[in-house]
């Protein structure tokens, strides 16, 4: 196996390291070099039920895979405590805004995706609903995110940059230097409250680029609901992940 650099400078891409035998089963193995690592470090990837090691420059495959599996105890544990994946398919049940919405397949409908009564009909070929559901999922989140935001960012006299929304998995929301806001589309599965206060998490950096009082003072005042966001998102954040 050879490491092949990807587009970002310090970055590698992933590499597939076969599998490793977890208890009486196997599981995935993916290796993942980063030029600044300093150390191996290995967690769990939900999507797959597999185990990732990052590696420092320099590390080699077997070194990182013997790493892996002298840590197979703890592999097992985190992965029995990681939320089984839900696919999106018809007869499921996935969050819309905190509330369980059932997924119906309606092939001859037309338009792509209708949501009544807390189900969401979807359209065409049944080799599409996943893509067009999930398509459906990322526009209701611009939507919903790019008018409080606007709204937000106009009860502190300021001005938002581009939005951008994303798949990320290491963090709900980031502000940047010039003003551009990032989330990730799983927020419209959140309850709104929750989606509202990541929200004002990210506007109030547009005035206060850091986590000071004077920061936290500026969010208090874009959400009602800052530390009860932040209790749910700390323990039920992860499962939004298990989705699609």
């Amino acid at each position: 196996m050879i490491w092949r650099k990807s587009a970002k400078p310090g970055r590698y891409e992933s590499v597939d390291g076969g599998t490793i035998k977890l208890g009486d089963a196997q599981a995935s193995l993916t290796f993942r070099h980063h030029a600044r690592a300093r150390r191996m470090i290995l967690r769990t990837d939900p999507k797959t039920g597999g185990a990732v090691v990052t590696l420092p420059p320099g590390t080699d495959y077997e070194t990182a895979r013997q790493f892996a599996q002298e840590r197979e105890g703890w592999l097992l544990a985190r992965l029995e405590r990681t939320p089984k994946v839900v696919e999106f398919t018809d007869g499921a049940s996935v969050p819309y805004l905190g509330t369980p919405h059932l997924i119906c397949h309606k092939p001859d409908m037309r338009g792509t995706v209708v949501r009544e009564h807390e189900i969401l009909f979807i359209s065409g070929r049944p080799e599409h609903l996943a893509r067009r559901l999930r398509d459906w999922m990322k526009s209701e989140a611009r939507r919903e995110i790019t008018q409080r935001a606007a709204a937000k960012a106009a009860t502190l006299g300021k001005r938002h940059a581009r939005i951008t929304i994303r798949d990320t998995r290491s963090r709900w929301g980031s502000c940047s230097h010039s003003g551009s806001l990032n989330f990730s589309w799983r927020l419209i599965m959140a309850p709104d409250w929750v989606l509202d206060y990541v929200v004002a998490h990210e506007v109030a950096h547009l005035a206060e680029l850091n986590h000071s009082p004077r920061f936290w003072a500026q969010v208090a005042q874009l959400s009602d609901d800052v530390e009860r966001a932040c209790d749910w998102l700390k323990r039920h954040g992860t499962k939004l992940h298990q989705y699609g």
